[in-house]
């Protein structure tokens, strides 16, 4: 696979199964997005977009079918080796379970980039947070920002690596307008300095509008 792909899937499956009974959430669904490409994926609920988000992070393992991400086959790799390319490639943003509750938020985007490597990891964390409005909220525990915010320390944490691709699964749902903006703007930031690659769950129309592409997935098929 060329090199330049942040992430490939092809012909991906996965299915569940729980007794006799059988679910198949991605039947076969393939999709590429170049570095520097920001991917809006949508559908309905139950379409497979959380599935396929799972797999694109290499956090379940597809059926069949096989993934890659920046150039890097996950099939084969164990966890260790999973982990290691997860906090150097990859950015994600879950919609809960996103920070650790007895650390202030910059401890959290700073950990991330400790565990990634970076020298700059706190300067870094106080840095992103600023841009996300947070400067004042940085010696902060979880417990005392809003749902709104802690979203925006989770992007922070996502982007603390500087990685080649950001998974993100509605990532301003639970955010203000104002928020929302300053979210848009710092994924775009981080796609425009570092030529990171964005999918994006969404079922924002002011999300989808800011894509380069927008993908449907129906019925476990990326259209």
């Amino acid at each position: 696979m060329p090199e330049s792909a942040a992430l490939e899937l092809r012909d991906v499956f996965r299915i569940f199964r729980s007794g006799s009974v059988e679910t198949v959430a991605l039947r076969g669904a393939s999709l590429r997005v170049e570095r520097g490409e920001f991917v809006a994926l949508v559908g309905r609920s139950g379409s497979g977009k959380s599935s396929l988000l799972q797999i694109a992070a290499g956090l379940d393992e597809p059926s069949a079918g096989t993934a890659w991400i920046a150039g890097e086959r996950l099939a084969g790799l164990g966890e260790d080796e999973r982990t290691r390319l997860r906090r150097r490639q990859l950015g994600m943003v879950f919609q809960a379970g996103n920070l650790l509750d007895y650390l202030t938020a910059a401890q959290n985007v700073g950990l991330a980039g400790r565990l990634g490597g970076r020298r700059d990891a706190e300067a870094r964390a106080l840095a992103l947070l600023g841009e996300l409005g947070l400067a004042s909220r940085a010696d902060h525990l979880p417990s005392a920002l809003s749902g709104g915010e802690q979203q925006r320390v989770a992007v922070a944490i996502a982007l603390a690596n500087e990685p080649a691709l950001v998974l993100a699964d509605e990532p301003t749902g639970e955010l203000d307008l104002a928020s929302q903006a300053l979210v848009l703007e710092q994924l775009d930031r981080a796609r425009a300095r570092q030529g990171a690659a964005l999918l994006v769950v969404t079922h924002s129309k002011e999300v989808a509008v800011r894509a380069t592409r927008v993908v449907n997935m129906e019925d476990g098929v990326c259209r």
